[in-house]
């Protein structure tokens, strides 16, 4: 990783994704966290604030070490444990069945290789635990989805890697999880970075 990704790319995502617009869409993605979680792409932290009291620990999986030092106020003010436990969701440190819940918030969009991610998050699930998300991708309308497309090199330059149109449904149901619930919606803002995908997977 670059300077650029490696110093402001973090920045940018601390500030998009820590706008007060997406906290009710975090709050709805950490109902129902329980027991041990594994937090694909921590960030900087912005989910602690959301976690249910039924959560025992938090593994961060987390890269960027800005995005760590950026979730130092978040982790001190924590009321379950925290810690770093990973640096690349594609290849988890972890035993198989190690977790009861795991939780992906504006995540999927920027891992290089998804389909691995979700693999390894499956396999480090308890049988029948559960995969949290909200993500942005791919739109419902087919005019979205065209300028998605259109748009997408230029938001890979700018944006560390991060995919305006996967297929967020597609690529969970792919990787094997059984979907529970599911919204597909457009959040505030320009279209085609708002088509939001927010659910429950279990691991079977």
């Amino acid at each position: 990783m670059g300077l650029y990704e490696n110093h402001v790319v973090p920045r940018l995502v601390e500030f998009a994704c820590g706008m007060r617009v997406n906290e009710p869409q975090r709050s709805r993605a950490c109902a129902g966290l329980h027991g041990r979680v594994v937090e694909i792409g921590f960030g900087s932290g912005l989910n602690v604030p959301f976690y249910p009291a039924a959560v025992e620990s938090i593994s961060a999986v987390e890269p960027a070490d800005l995005g760590w030092k950026l979730a130092r106020k978040r982790l001190d003010r924590a009321t379950v444990p925290i810690e770093r436990a990973g640096l690349d969701g594609q290849s988890l440190p972890f035993a198989d069945n190690t977790f009861d819940s795991a939780l992906s918030t504006w995540t999927m969009c920027t891992i290089p290789d998804v389909a691995t991610a979700l693999a390894e998050v499956r396999r480090v699930l308890v049988p029948g635990g559960t995969l949290h998300f909200v993500e942005h991708g791919l739109a419902p309308d087919a005019k979205v989805q065209a300028w998605q497309h259109r748009l997408n090199p230029i938001e890979k330059a700018i944006a560390g890697g991060c995919n305006l149109d996967r297929d967020i449904r597609g690529l969970v149901q792919a990787a094997g999880f059984e979907i529970r619930d599911l919204d597909v919606f457009y959040g505030e803002g320009p279209k085609f970075l708002a088509a939001l995908t927010l659910g429950v997977a279990a691991s079977p």
